[in-house]
């Protein structure tokens, strides 16, 4: 084990995280029309360029937090993505019955997910305080 200021976070850990997130963007890839739908019902703009675009972030994000390449820019790419995401497609508050079930754990998911990538700026932060 090196100094914790400059070795990378958990080599597993980050794999586990990534896993996730790599799952989350090929889930996304693969039901593009069906997620272009549900940002357009939610009134996000130019859903069908949007949705696609940040699915590719999250997808580029994802490798640079696994292989722990560009960890500042990744870390911050994904906390924009779940800032931007979570709250526009995953608002439960406003559904009913299990739409408003599914949501809620998917809110609280995100959010989790999010707190690892602060987690992640941190550990950037503290291994690259130069840039």
């Amino acid at each position: 084990m090196g100094d914790e200021s400059t070795s990378p976070p958990s080599a597993l850990g980050r794999l586990l995280y990534s896993g996730v997130l790599a799952y989350m963007a090929l889930d996304g890839f693969r039901n593009n029309e069906k997620r272009v739908e549900v940002a357009e019902e939610s009134g996000v703009p130019m859903a069908d360029v949007m949705v696609p675009f940040v699915t590719g972030m999250l997808f580029v994000a994802n490798l640079g937090i696994a292989l722990w390449k560009y960890p500042r820019a990744s870390a911050g790419a994904l906390i924009v993505f779940f800032l931007g995401t979570t709250p526009a497609i995953h608002n439960f508050w406003t559904m009913e019955g299990k739409e408003r079930q599914g949501n809620k754990i998917n809110f609280l998911k995100n959010l989790a997910l999010l707190g690892g990538a602060v987690v992640l700026l941190e550990a950037a932060d503290r291994q690259h305080p130069e840039d």
